[in-house]
């Protein structure tokens, strides 16, 4: 029965996102030639709506612990990666912040619309210059006071674990010697990679103290961060 349920719940959820999605996705072609901050006011409604879906049709309700770490200046925050969650919800507390992305998700239709109009940094992960690409635009975009967002283990991996971390947050964090903002969460408790059912339950997020580069090297900035979300990591 509560199978049955969950079934019901998430085949609404889903519907009602898509329907949202493509909306939002053709706003937001039409209000591409307006300024960047307008443009990305109006996409972060789509998020905060989704959210809003999860949380009163699917039953994903979620607690953070650490607001008060987030800066009122430019940073580049790295959070583990489970789910679309974590995505639509850094989008509704961050200010202007921009993604890095694979540059395949730009060709998405109405979802890729709605990326490319808030300017991500999309990289080619099968080109040797990616990383080169990354710190330079990275540091592009914190200079224009934006948030850069990182997920370093690049794809999404199941609840309780952690992949690989990729040194690129670590990188762009020393030659802009910006702050990084660590984050933990356990979303994919509640909206598991590539399942279709949504479950119902509390999220819980970690935000940590900001990581300052100043005289650490490239892999002490990167030990800090990875050790910190590792320990932090939600069950």
């Amino acid at each position: 029965m509560h199978t049955l349920v969950a079934f019901v719940r998430s085949l609404i959820f889903i519907m009602l996102q898509a329907i949202a999605t493509i909306l939002f996705g053709v706003i937001a072609m039409l209000i591409l030639p307006l300024p960047y901050k307008f443009r990305y006011k109006v996409i972060t409604l789509w998020s905060k709506f989704v959210i809003l879906l999860a949380k009163y049709i699917c039953g994903i309700e979620y607690q953070v612990r650490g607001l008060e770490n987030l800066l009122q200046t430019p940073a580049i925050l790295l959070c583990n990666h489970q789910s679309a969650w974590e995505t639509l919800f850094l989008q509704t507390i961050l200010p202007y912040q921009c993604w890095v992305v694979k540059k395949e998700l730009l060709s998405v239709p109405f979802f890729g619309w709605g990326l490319w109009a808030l300017e991500p940094i999309a990289i080619d992960r099968k080109k040797s210059s990616s990383l080169r690409q990354l710190v330079e635009q990275g540091k592009a975009k914190l200079k224009a006071g934006r948030w850069v967002v990182l997920f370093p283990e690049g794809s999404r991996v199941a609840p309780g674990k952690l992949g690989k971390f990729s040194k690129s947050g670590a990188l762009l964090a020393k030659e802009s010697q910006m702050p990084i903002i660590p984050m933990a969460h356990n979303a994919g408790n509640c909206w598991p990679r590539n399942a279709f059912i949504k479950k119902a339950g509390i999220i819980r997020v970690n935000i940590g103290p900001a990581i300052y580069p100043n005289t650490l090297t490239t892999d002490e900035i990167h030990q800090r961060t990875e050790s910190w979300i590792k320990e932090k990591l939600p069950l």
